[in-house]
């Protein structure tokens, strides 16, 4: 049951990372998005909840990296 949620966290942070950013906001989103998906599962596990908590992490992740990305593309001029 990881790997669905896995892959559907991952589309979704590709998904909102391909909406008009730079290279680093994509990756960045991307990156996070996997990471986050990753660390909510585990987290999330503990409760019996590892779906939910790979979704929350990965939005979470997602959201943050593509954060980080953002500024540093607007620090490079894209």
């Amino acid at each position: 049951m990881k790997s669905p949620t896995l892959i559907i966290t991952a589309a979704l942070a590709l998904g909102l990372a391909s909406c008009g950013a730079g290279p680093n906001t994509q990756r960045g989103a991307a990156t996070g998005g996997l990471l986050g998906a990753g660390a909510g599962a585990i987290i999330g596990h503990q409760s019996g909840r590892t779906a939910e908590g790979a979704l929350i992490g990965g939005a979470a992740g997602a959201t943050a990296g593509g954060l980080y990305g953002h500024s540093r593309d607007q620090q490079q001029g894209y």
